[in-house]
């Protein structure tokens, strides 16, 4: 199985320059739409009631990152697949995971602002994750692709915390202080900029993986079960960790969620960025993870919350 997925660490993607900025302007348009259900208020929860909203924190950027670099080390995946698992394991939770929460029942309230305070904190938490535990893999693995992938990544690890700050951190200041300006406006806007910033973004990733089509295509069925298995550790993760911190039970579903849904958007937009990831590097492995994630974890995260909305005894 490692062998056959070896091949994907010799693919090497299709990078578009107008593809990526179109990619990175829908990036930051979607959340800047997500930014406008944020308020200020939903920061002072976090400090109000920090159990809860620490837990989250705690389980999303310390843990998950931690347990992805430990399933690595198990699984034994080609460098570029494992880097690849890193990277997602290290970016803030998706922009679909408060819909998920108001779906699951849980605490809608918890999901916002733990989804506020994921994607501030990212700017800072993606690029140190990734260098701290992609490094660490490079030691342990002792492969020269590898090496190779993560040198560039020391040498630019300044240019992925600008290209977070300014696809996430930017839009999401942008979007909070609109919001609280212009109150009426954000309200006649806000759904129907949501509706049409995630299909727009859908689409830019599609039009983004369409050069690279054929490699997916051949490849996916390689990260299939790692992807089934890396998203199952996320979610487990965030139930068990909560549930270890007595949280209740609504907390719960939000944490599972939080934890489990990642922004593979925000990975495909690093790994497509030629200053960080230079096109001579061949990733195929790390862009099928990322493409892969970005469908499962929905499907996933959609059952989970169909199942706990029928059963709210459960949690």
């Amino acid at each position: 199985m490692n062998s056959s997925m070896e091949v994907l660490d010799h693919v090497r993607l299709n990078f578009s320059p107008s593809g990526l900025l179109f990619l990175n302007i829908a990036l930051a348009f979607i959340m800047f739409g997500v930014a406008l259900g944020i308020k200020i208020d939903d920061f002072k929860d976090i400090i109000q009631k920090p159990k809860s909203a620490i837990t989250g924190i705690i389980a999303q950027f310390i843990l998950l990152p931690l347990l992805t670099f430990l399933l690595v080390l198990l699984v034994k995946p080609s460098p570029t697949i494992a880097l690849g698992m890193i990277l997602v394991a290290s970016c803030p939770g998706g922009n679909i995971s408060n819909f998920i929460s108001s779906m699951a029942k849980a605490n809608a309230a918890l999901s916002v602002s733990l989804t506020a305070f994921a994607t501030l904190s990212a700017i800072f938490m993606t690029p140190l994750n990734f260098s701290i535990w992609g490094n660490l893999y490079v030691k342990f693995h002792n492969n020269r692709v590898a090496e190779s992938l993560m040198r560039p990544l020391e040498i630019d690890q300044l240019q992925m915390f600008q290209t977070v700050f300014i696809l996430l951190g930017l839009p999401v200041i942008a979007g909070i202080l609109f919001a609280s300006r212009y109150p009426k406006t954000t309200a006649k806007i806000i759904k129907p900029l949501k509706t049409a910033s995630l299909l727009f973004f859908i689409i830019m990733v599609i039009a983004m993986l369409s050069a690279n089509f054929d490699h997916f295509k051949r490849f996916v069925h390689l990260v299939f079960f790692i992807v089934l298995m890396h998203n199952a550790l996320a979610l487990a993760t965030g139930f068990l960790f909560s549930t270890l911190m007595k949280r209740p039970r609504v907390d719960r579903r939000t944490i599972t969620i939080e934890t489990g849904i990642q922004n593979s958007g925000l990975a495909l937009a690093l790994m497509f960025n030629p200053k960080i990831f230079p096109p001579e590097l061949e990733l195929g492995g790390m862009a099928v993870i990322a493409a892969w994630w970005g469908i499962w974890h929905i499907l996933s995260g959609l059952t989970m919350a169909s199942l706990w909305s029928r059963k709210p005894l459960f949690a």
